[in-house]
Formats: structure tokens, C-alpha cells, sequence
């Protein structure tokens, strides 16, 4: 039986774990089309129904790439939700604009590349101080009287920007960077969300990859983590020591450690979804399995002190 709770004031049914498909950034090196591809039917076999993009990963080609693997899918079963803010040129530049014009010419641009009749939840991935709040979030509703999107939220914004935008219309959900490393938003962010019952989506909930328990500490790697000091030295070292030292926690639960901190990230009574990157079918159906898992207070406390 898939599991599915209410996304915040979106009116969306939703997973606990999206899929989402940033690793089709040249961010995280060249990666073919096919594992993406199977990640996506193998996330919906294992109970995801949300899917989670943007136009500026890959220029392009992740929404290109979730809407080929979507049309082997039942449309009212899944839960697609993309972004704005990045208006790809033909001339191959990027424009970085949430003004009331460009939303509407992006999301016109989404729904082509992604190859559907509506987006589910449509988020403005970066707050722009150069737009008028108040016009952005009137093409917002003009996009949902039109049927071309069901809900729209944001993305990377602040607790004052969240409130600001919230006085000019129904942001339903936020998706801010979270997890276990990364505890910024629970000082005012998440607070503020769930007072206003926003829906919140976590991305990153794995630090990029760091929080799985696959690493040693002696590994390198050529892709974006290559210069991050996370993944450097004896910092690498003593992160992966202390993610490694959760086994028998995990244990208890029949989890592996992915999957037992994907749960206490799902914890946060704030904290709606949490969005898992995949590169390979393997990876997402290991996270779809922290679905349902409700960790002992005791046991969540103790996750947190060892990463601390």
C-alpha cells in the first residue's frame, strides 16, 4: 500500500520521498539517459509519486528527461513539480527573472519540455529581488485559473521572504535546503512554515550523498563535491566516521543508514517530504524504503547528537 500525506495547503497527496532529478546536472558528471530514465519507473514501482525538477539542471535536460519517463506512467498518479526563475535563451544564456512576464513564458517552456498539460506544483526555485512580489504571485494565479498548474510554493526563500509572499497569495509549499548536517532552516524557516501550514519539501536530505553511509572518508571525486570542504581531508574522514557509527541504530530498525536518516529527516513535524537524488534504479528504491518508518524519539535524539 504506497503512502501518501497532504502536501502542506497544495491540496497534493504525496509520498513521504520524492524522486528528484537534479543529478541530470552537469554539476554531477556526465550521466547517461537510461539509469536516469529507469530511477523514475523504479521510484513509482516502489511507492514515489513525486517528482521533483527544475529547468536549470542540465539547461533543460532534466525536465526533458522526467517527461520522457513520465509518459510511461499514469498521469493522475503521479505528482510532477518543477520550477522557475531561469529562462533559457536560444542563444543558450540564462535569464534569472520572476517577473509576472517570464513566469508565464517559463512555465509555457516547462510544459513543453516535460511534455504534460499541467504542472502539479509550480515553485519559484530562488527569491528575485528585482521582481515585484505582487506580480509574480498574479501570474501565479492567472497560470492556476488557466489549469496549467495545480499549486505553486517556493523555493531556497527565506522565513521574512516566505512571509512577504505568503501576504500576496497561496504559496502552498517551500522547498529549502535541510538535513541532519544541515540544521539552519529549524531556527526560523521551518517554524514559520509550519505555522503558516506550508508544506515543506527538504532537499539535500542525504548532504549530497555524504549522509548514506557509503562513504570511508578516502574516496575523491570529480564532480561539484570535488572542491567542497565536506568532502576534503580530515573533515571527509571524521563526517564519514560518525555517519558509519549510526550502524547499529539502523540496525535496530532493519534499515541501512540512508534509510534511517532519510526517516529522521521526516521526523521535524515541519518537514512534509524529504527529496532523494538518484542516479541509478538501486539508489532510489534503497531511499523509497524509509518510507513508513517512525523513529523512537530516544532513538532520533541520539541520531542527532552523533552528527552533531
Amino acid at each position: 500500500m504506497s503512502i501518501r500525506v497532504s502536501l502542506g495547503r497544495s491540496g497534493l497527496m504525496v509520498s513521504p520521498i520524492a524522486l528528484g532529478n537534479w543529478q541530470a546536472s552537469p554539476l554531477w558528471g556526465e550521466q547517461p539517459d537510461e539509469p536516469l530514465l529507469a530511477a523514475v519507473a523504479a521510484a513509482f514501482d516502489a511507492g514515489i509519486n513525486l517528482f521533483d525538477t527544475a529547468p536549470n539542471y542540465g539547461d533543460g535536460r532534466a525536465e526533458i528527461l522526467l517527461g520522457k519517463a513520465l509518459r510511461e506512467l499514469p498521469r493522475d498518479e503521479v505528482v510532477v513539480a518543477t520550477k522557475a526563475y531561469c529562462l533559457l535563451r536560444p542563444d543558450g544564456k540564462r535569464v534569472f527573472d520572476l517577473s509576472g512576464p517570464s513566469v508565464l513564458r517559463q512555465c509555457d517552456a516547462s510544459l513543453a519540455r516535460l511534455r504534460v498539460d499541467y504542472i502539479d506544483l509550480y515553485q519559484m526555485h530562488v527569491f528575485d529581488p528585482a521582481a515585484d512580489p505582487e506580480e509574480t504571485t498574479a501570474a501565479l494565479e492567472a497560470l492556476k485559473t488557466a489549469g496549467k498548474i495545480r499549486a505553486y510554493g517556493a523555493s531556497n526563500y527565506t522565513a521574512d521572504q516566505l512571509r512577504m509572499a505568503l501576504t500576496f497569495g497561496n504559496y502552498a509549499t517551500l522547498q529549502p535546503r535541510y538535513s541532519l548536517l544541515d540544521l539552519e532552516a529549524e531556527a526560523d524557516l521551518l517554524p514559520c512554515a509550519l505555522a503558516a501550514r506550508v508544506g515543506v519539501l527538504a532537499y539535500s536530505p542525504q548532504a549530497k550523498g555524504l549522509l548514506t553511509g557509503k562513504y570511508t572518508g578516502e574516496e575523491s571525486f570529480t564532480d561539484s563535491r570535488k572542491n567542497a570542504a565536506r568532502f576534503q581531508g580530515e573533515t571527509f574522514r571524521t563526517l564519514c566516521a560518525k555517519v558509519r557509527g549510526l550502524q547499529p541504530i539502523a540496525d535496530k530498525y532493519g534499515l541501512t543508514i540512508a534509510q534511517l536518516v532519510l526517516a529522521a529527516t521526516l521526523m521535524h513535524p515541519a518537514v512534509t517530504c524529504a527529496i532523494a537524488g538518484a542516479k541509478t534504479p538501486e539508489q532510489i528504491r534503497e531511499s523509497a524504503g524509509a518510507m513508513g518508518h517512525r523513529l523512537e524519539k530516544e532513538d532520533y535524539e541520539d541520531i542527532r547528537e552523533a552528527l552533531g
